[in-house]
């Protein structure tokens, strides 16, 4: 299997530019790699690296978009400097997608920013929810008709230890291995989860497909196990950049992490026939619209 990583060694983020190379390979599903690239910590943020500051009852300490804060334990003074570390890591990790994908910028939707002080490998999870095994992002919730989930992370651990990932096959390479295992797109059913709030919106066919696949993957050992794969450590000190739910990982170690995810609507890309949308498109031979092709879900068509 060819790398799925691709190594940039920019060491500042204002010298970064984008090139059509890096953006091809970012939308053929590889992981932008750049190893010297550090988001230095302000005196007195090294207090911040703890993993008792994030309440026990969430996943992830997270920054809304509209400033406030949610997930963390401590006093208004450890909070605001919570905010404040996670809100300079969303203007740098904004502005090196800027520079990289500057098509993207009027189009892009801002999502959370989050900090994970939490030690990967002591997560207790359900098969479903265990990212230490490989898939590609997809939600039960929050159906998305094709918009792309692009993330930025960066490893700012202070014991100078790696976050560990396995990178799998490119996307249509594992959507060929897993669409004939898919269970069929019943309607009735999306309209059902939908009235039940089991969704916050109706659920397309896109949406039920990638769910099929990420699903298949995480349980599926024998892929896990067996299929081409490569693990790469992110050192401490570095940044990576991928489209999450294109990119084949699986997150097997680590601890102290800044993400901040963007949201790219359908046909926004510099190569549209490169996404996932258009990949199973292809590949299933129709328009993924939610309700057998009806008008209700048209941002699910074929970009």
């Amino acid at each position: 299997m060819e790398s799925q990583i691709v190594r940039i060694e920019n060491d500042e983020w204002h010298t970064v530019q984008g090139n059509d190379a890096w953006r091809a390979a970012l939308e053929a599903g590889k992981v932008l790699f750049f190893p010297n690239l550090a988001f230095q910590l302000q005196p007195g943020e090294q207090a911040l690296l703890r993993p008792d500051i994030r309440d026990p009852g969430v996943r992830n300490i997270s920054l809304n978009v509209d400033g406030s804060l949610k997930g963390a334990v401590g006093d208004a003074a450890t909070q605001a400097a919570l905010a404040v570390m996670i809100a300079r890591f969303r203007e740098q990790a904004s502005a090196l997608i800027a520079a990289l994908l500057p098509f993207y910028v009027s189009a892009l939707r801002l999502a959370p920013t989050s900090y994970r002080p939490t030690q990967v490998e002591t997560r207790t999870q359900s098969w479903r929810a265990d990212d230490r095994r490989l898939h590609v992002d997809a939600f039960p919730s929050r159906p998305n008709y094709g918009e792309r989930i692009l993330r930025v992370f960066a490893n700012i651990n202070p014991d100078g230890a790696a976050r560990v990932w396995r990178v799998g096959e490119p996307f249509e390479t594992v959507a060929r291995k897993f669409l004939p295992k898919a269970k069929p797109y019943v309607p009735w059913q999306a309209r059902l989860l939908e009235k039940l709030r089991v969704t916050k919106s109706l659920r397309s066919e896109y949406d039920h497909l990638m769910l099929q696949l990420h699903d298949g993957m995480k349980s599926d050992m024998d892929f896990q196990q067996h299929s081409q794969q490569e693990t790469v450590g992110f050192p401490a000190g570095s940044v990576w950049v991928c489209f999450s739910d294109q990119a084949s990982h699986a997150v097997m170690s680590g601890q102290y992490m800044l993400e901040q995810t963007l949201h790219l609507p359908p046909g926004h890309a510099y190569d549209p026939s490169a996404s996932p949308l258009a990949i199973l498109t292809r590949l299933v031979g129709r328009p993924l619209y939610g309700l057998d092709g009806a008008a209700g879900i048209t941002r699910a068509s074929t970009p």
